[in-house]
């Protein structure tokens, strides 16, 4: 089973692919993680990324999708995957389209994560992280029981510079933006589900795993 999650970020995307390969074992990828990861190892592509992010430049679409097409040849892609958070724009979805044609595999689902602006305000702007372990928090959902400072190693803890409402509106309205656009070109595949984010981890876990048996 090859799967898309979309929905803008602070939608719980990353938490939802994270129990789909806990039950499944397919693995979640990440296009941020695996272009970190193959600037790391310094492959082809990876270099080629660092190239253009070392002059502060959008890695483009060519090379990101060149380095998905290394991840999924990977043994752990045999049976299935998890796109996390891509493609962001029907060009990126046209591109994949034609990797995954000549690999012989589709997109079998694509899950749509809907949470309304005023909600992911709420949800972003309240998140805090340790300088010194990066362990997560959240001011409303998962407070510390110290404010200010992480229950698991006593260090600070900050808001992101991106998790500010001002910036949290602009990449929601630039997400939207997109997302209408992908919504439009997976609904005609029929394999396009749209999804509640604002609903509860487990009850949103359990309309997934119905879609995920249906298919």
């Amino acid at each position: 089973m090859n799967l898309i999650f979309l929905g803008p970020p602070g939608a719980g995307k990353g938490t939802q692919a994270k129990k789909i390969t806990e039950k499944y074992g397919y693995p979640q990828i990440s296009t941020g993680d695996i272009l970190r990861q193959a600037v790391k190892d310094k492959t082809e592509m990876g270099l080629k990324a660092k190239s253009f992010m070392d002059q502060g430049k959008l890695v483009p679409d060519e090379v990101v999708i060149g380095i998905i097409n290394d991840r999924l040849h990977d043994a752990d892609c045999k049976k299935g995957f998890i796109l996390d958070g891509f493609p962001r724009t029907v060009a990126q979805a046209e591109a994949l389209g034609i990797l995954l044609d000549k690999l012989g595999t589709k997109i079998h689902t694509v899950l749509d994560l809907a949470v309304e602006e005023d909600e992911l305000v709420k949800r972003l702007t309240g998140r805090r992280t340790c300088k010194k372990c990066g362990m997560g928090y959240h001011i409303l959902f998962t407070p510390p029981a110290k404010e200010g400072v992480c229950g698991k190693c006593g260090g600070e803890l900050y808001q992101r510079d991106d998790d500010n409402e001002g910036t949290v509106k602009k990449r929601f309205q630039v997400y939207r933006e997109q997302s209408e656009q992908l919504g439009g070109y997976y609904s005609k595949t029929g394999r396009y589900k749209k999804l509640d984010g604002t609903a509860g981890i487990d009850e949103v876990f359990g309309k997934i795993e119905e879609i995920i048996g249906a298919a």
